[in-house]
């Protein structure tokens, strides 16, 4: 690689990293649209501490999980090739803190703020880079197993199981371990509506992610020469597909029509590099179907408070990624090929299990030492970063 191509790919990259980066407003504003209006301080304080407590575990300890890569070398070792291992961190990280803030939606409302601070220490430094090296890095040998028994890798371009399914599958246990809101739930069987404090909120953060995703998606070619337009246009297709069958099943709900393209993205993300634009958009189309059906289903048969619905969004149509990624991708349905069904459903499977068997440990472990709840005065006068305390604060600036 010459220094022209290093520069140009360093800068690619970064790109990409910030665009990932902005994302994480996505995450915000749709959290803070979502939930009621005294937690919205807490939504916003919440997503911008968690990346920062990510950036410290993953530069510290999950970069090195993941990668064996460890940043003590000197300056003028870290900035060969115009720094790229360096911007590639910073792309990584933006992707790793996408776990606490997919987890962020479905524990809103509840949860203490500064437990929740130490399992994203947790996960971005320990669990979520453990799965990321084995599918993205070949460690402990289960891709070679795969290869060698079934043809094909476990593929995964851009996070279909290893950022959005894990992450949505960890929230899964934080959300049953807490229980749901008070008064969410009557004895009765009755069930109390908390309908979305602002839709123009909750629709800005879903329009500021799906902008985003195309860095998501198209950047994790990591390098200029690897970089493919398909991407971007399954991206699109995928995008498309989710909005129209949510509008659809979720009968016009705006909350449906904007998580619909969300829905489609998630799906999109493991075989957006192999897909034929049409199998993007089915792909899309039934992640879409996914989220409107089982967030429904959950929050009303089996009465499981996910705020957000990140189980459904991120969990279920992640996982459906990754086994879809091995469906469409194949060649006898337009795909690229280079890709096995069976390793694809190990994959995703074994993603799944870590990151529901890692989250019950971690939240499980919280939850018997320190607690992870707030008490009921704290829930019901905000989160324990409450409006009140930072509107005094602001009050006392403007008396000054």
């Amino acid at each position: 690689m010459n220094a022209q191509n290093s520069g140009a790919d360093a800068l690619f990259i970064l790109l990409g990293a910030i665009m990932i980066l902005a994302m994480h407003a996505g995450f915000a504003f749709l959290e803070l649209g979502t939930v009621r209006k005294k937690n919205q301080v807490n939504a916003l304080v919440k997503i911008i501490v968690d990346f920062a407590v990510s950036t410290i575990a993953y530069f510290f300890v999950g970069y090195g999980v993941a990668y064996g890569i460890q940043f003590y070398s000197g300056a003028e070792v870290l900035i060969a090739k115009n720094g790229f291992e360096l911007v590639r961190f910073f792309f990584l990280l933006t992707f790793a803190a996408a776990i606490p803030a997919i987890i962020s939606g479905g524990i809103a409302e509840r949860a203490k703020f500064y437990p929740q601070l130490i399992a994203t220490a947790a996960l971005v430094g320990l669990l979520y880079p453990f799965f990321e090296g084995i599918a993205w890095n070949h460690r402990f040998g289960l891709q070679d197993w795969l290869k060698a028994a079934f043809s094909e890798e476990f593929h995964d371009f851009a996070g279909s199981v290893v950022v959005h399914a894990f992450g949505g599958w960890v929230a899964l246990p934080a959300v049953l371990l807490l229980g749901a809101r008070r008064g969410r739930y009557m004895k009765n069987g009755a069930m109390a509506a908390h309908p979305p404090s602002s839709i123009p909120f909750l629709a800005l953060g879903a329009w500021i992610l799906t902008v985003g995703w195309f860095g998501f998606n198209v950047m994790s070619a990591q390098t200029l020469d690897k970089m493919n337009g398909l991407v971007a246009i399954n991206s699109l297709m995928a995008m498309v597909g989710g909005t129209l069958v949510a509008l659809v099943l979720g009968r016009n709900d705006p909350g449906f029509v904007y998580n619909g393209p969300l829905a489609g993205l998630v799906a999109v993300c493991a075989g957006s590099d192999l897909m034929h634009p049409l199998g993007a958009l089915a792909t899309g189309g039934v992640a879409g179907a996914i989220f409107v059906w089982m967030f429904t289903w959950t929050q009303n048969k089996w009465k499981v408070d996910d705020v957000l619905g990140v189980w459904p969004l991120h969990g279920l149509c992640g996982a459906w990624g990754g086994i879809a990624a091995g469906i469409f991708g194949a060649k006898s349905l337009g795909g690229l090929g280079g890709v096995s069904f069976v390793s694809q459903l190990l994959g995703t499977g074994l993603g799944v299990f870590i990151a529901f068997a890692g989250g019950f440990l971690i939240y499980g472990i919280l939850k018997k030492t320190i607690g992870i709840r707030l008490d009921p005065e704290q829930e019901f006068g905000g989160a324990d970063l409450s409006i009140h305390k930072i509107s005094s604060t602001a009050e006392r600036e403007s008396n000054w």
